[in-house]
């Protein structure tokens, strides 16, 4: 007789210890999801919350202005494309050495990336800057060589040394050579500030009260000539539209006008200190985008937890915990 193979080391009680463990193991998991559920629960609540509040401000009217009313500083501002229109060369400035110098004696036969702005603007003026500088860092070629960079203050009372300590600030985080014969900081006074922004169409306002500007944000490019080439509207400005638009220019060529959309998207209004409904309406977007993300994570979350449960199901569709010793008297049928 073929003497009978010992039996698995899997005695009852081993069983028992393993399936109690395994028992922990499936109790916890639904404790999971219900902590995972409430987690997102308490997440959406927060996003609504914060689309409430966005809202209401977006909503809420100037004190002492019915909501129907527009603020009178916002009226008649913005940036109008005129394309191939020339700026008056003979315009003068002062740099910021304090020189006067023709708009005409800046061209050097390169493209120019002309902003406006003003040197003490307490944040739209900041933005451009930075965004300006950010995009020409990321350019392939610089400035000085390939094209000149024209900064004017639209602000009258802005002095030359202002300019210079801008132009200091703003050469030393571009660290590029030869930058500094190609990049003018440029002030003056009231008419030739506005030959200028009229020649661009740009449209500004000064509210004496608060003793600011109201303004768009913008960039404009212009040919070896003078002539405007393009536009880009906004804070934040890609290096790669940047490029090309300053090929084109190079090229005497002149670019299609941009929605205008891209200026509402950054414009600051002066009188709420917010901005404007385009912005707050893509933070939104973006809020919808994150729950719809998270509830995506979760379902996958659920789903792995139920996959990771299944090799805990006992034999013929009963889980292994309601039956230990079932299990352990079967035992020896897992060995064939």
């Amino acid at each position: 007789m073929t003497p009978r193979p010992p039996a698995p080391n899997f005695s009852p009680r081993r069983h028992g210890d393993t399936e109690g463990s395994c028992q922990k193991a499936i109790s916890v998991s639904p404790r999971l999801r219900g902590e995972k559920r409430n987690w997102v629960r308490r997440t959406i609540a927060i996003l609504v919350a914060l689309q409430a509040v966005a809202a209401r401000a977006d909503t809420q009217p100037v004190i002492g202005q019915p909501a129907s009313a527009q603020p009178e500083m916002l009226r008649g501002i913005g940036i109008d494309q005129r394309l191939n229109q020339q700026v008056p060369l003979d315009v003068v400035f002062r740099d910021e050495s304090g020189a006067d110098v023709t708009l005409g004696s800046l061209l050097r036969g390169k493209p120019v990336l002309l902003s406006l702005v003003y040197y003490e603007c307490p944040m739209l003026c900041t933005l451009v800057m930075n965004g300006m500088l950010s995009a020409m860092k990321a350019l392939p070629f610089d400035a000085g060589r390939e094209f000149d960079v024209i900064t004017v203050s639209f602000n009258p009372t802005d002095t030359a040394a202002l300019a210079a300590q801008k132009k200091a600030t703003y050469l030393e985080q571009y660290r590029r050579p030869g930058a500094e014969k190609g990049w003018h900081f440029l002030t003056g006074d009231a008419p030739s500030i506005e030959r200028l922004a009229d020649a661009v169409g740009f449209r500004y306002r000064y509210d004496p009260e608060r003793k600011e500007f109201a303004h768009a944000a913008g960039l404009t490019v212009l040919t070896p000539r003078g002539v405007v080439a393009r536009y880009f509207f906004g804070v934040e400005f890609s290096p790669r539209d940047l490029k090309f638009g300053l090929m084109e220019a190079a090229e005497n060529r002149i670019g299609s006008p941009i929605d205008q959309l891209l200026l509402l998207c950054y414009h600051y209004d002066p009188a709420t200190g917010r901005y404007s409904t385009a912005v707050l309406t893509a933070l939104r977007v973006a809020a919808v985008v994150t729950v719809l993300a998270l509830g995506g994570f979760m379902f996958w979350a659920i789903r792995r937890d139920r996959v990771a449960k299944d090799p805990l199901e006992g034999m013929g569709g009963e889980r292994s915990t309601r039956n230990p010793e079932r299990r352990a008297k079967g035992a020896p049928s897992l060995r064939r």
